[in-house]
């Protein structure tokens, strides 16, 4: 029988998932590069945090599509040459 090792980070999303109401929505979509939420808001270290990128998450997939996806992009370039994060 294989056991899969739990880490830190595992723990801490399984916490998120009992704490907060559709936090598994987030895992509809694919993880990528970048996302919605990371190019509308900074890093965040705490529940607030993750709230707050969680509306991000929902947003985008709510109103998903190919433009939306296109100005991520554009965004993330942006970011990554001008380095004007959030």
């Amino acid at each position: 029988m294989l056991h899969r090792r739990v880490g830190a980070l595992d723990e801490v999303v399984q916490d998120y998932e009992k704490d907060i109401p559709c936090y598994h929505f987030r895992h509809l979509v694919k993880p990528g590069i970048t996302s919605w939420a990371q190019i509308n808001y900074p890093y965040g270290a705490n529940i607030d945090d993750t709230l707050r990128k969680l509306e991000y998450d929902l947003y985008y997939i709510r109103h998903f599509s190919f433009v939306m996806d296109a100005a991520i992009i554009l965004r993330t370039i942006h970011i990554m040459f001008f380095g004007k994060g959030r």
